[in-house]
């Protein structure tokens, strides 16, 4: 088993600490797992601020490694929420600081979170799903400094009705850009605990990607507490093999590593 997108207290909307975090993932059988804590420049919220104390995520992490080196790999890894206006901040972060492994996410659109519903005000949903994707094929044609796309339909958790245009044009788009560059998409486990009733992407976006020879799959909960780490790994993977993929992939250095299912 395997777990690429777990939070810790790290990250401004989470309590845990990494420590229950990985204690909890070797209780479960995880192997490998990484952590990706929130970096979320100008994030539209008052309330709550998505940086990160790069320096003492480090100095946690590397204390973990070495506590539990014989029991679970441990990776080093960092959500970036894109917006067009702070690419460049992104870039000079990941220049300066190793990663593992880095999640290109996209949680505002038109400097307007998604989860307040600020976002679906005076659009109709199609309008709205419409600015999203574009929003975030426009962020990854300029933007390179990533692994895998987070949660691609992740707008759907917000608002969703079963009539809305499915918007695979655009993703198609999307997936023109990412696999030649040997990028990739995750498949985020966290749908089911928001009502969705399946990860995210959704099943058509994965059967696209898998149509387009995309091969890069990664596999996270999202998990902010312990109970949730892990969850619904069996169902993905039965998923995958069911649309055809033969791989999952782990990170090491930014580097892919693919593992038989």
């Amino acid at each position: 088993m395997f777990d690429y997108h777990v939070h810790s207290s790290f990250s401004a909307d989470c309590e845990a600490p990494m420590e229950e975090m990985i204690q909890s993932a070797i209780d479960k059988g995880i192997k490998d797992m990484c952590f990706t804590e929130h970096i979320d420049f100008d994030y539209p919220d008052p309330t709550i601020t998505f940086h990160l104390d790069l320096e003492a995520y480090r100095k946690r992490l590397k204390e973990m490694q070495e506590k539990y080196i014989e029991q679970i790999s441990i990776k080093k890894g960092v959500e970036l929420g894109v917006q067009p206006h702070v690419l460049e901040d992104y870039k000079e972060i990941v220049n300066q600081e190793a990663f593992d492994f880095i999640i290109c996410s996209m949680h505002t659109t038109d400097k307007q979170d998604l989860h307040s519903g600020e976002f679906f005000e005076g659009k109709t949903l199609n309008q709205a799903y419409e600015q999203y994707y574009r929003e975030f094929l426009s962020c990854i044609q300029s933007f390179k400094s990533y692994s895998i796309l987070g949660h691609l339909d992740l707008v759907k958790r917000y608002k969703y009705e079963p009539d809305v245009y499915s918007f695979l044009d655009i993703i198609e788009e999307i997936f023109k850009v990412i696999i030649p560059e040997g990028k990739g998409i995750e498949v985020n486990n966290s749908g089911f605990k928001y009502g969705l009733g399946r990860a995210m992407p959704s099943k058509d976006i994965l059967k696209l990607y898998k149509e387009m020879n995309g091969e890069i799959i990664t596999i996270g909960s999202d998990s902010h507490a312990p109970d949730t780490i892990g969850t619904h790994y069996t169902e993905t993977i039965d998923l995958l093999k069911d649309i055809g993929f033969k791989y999952v992939t782990t990170f090491k250095n930014q580097k892919p590593v693919f593992h038989k299912i």
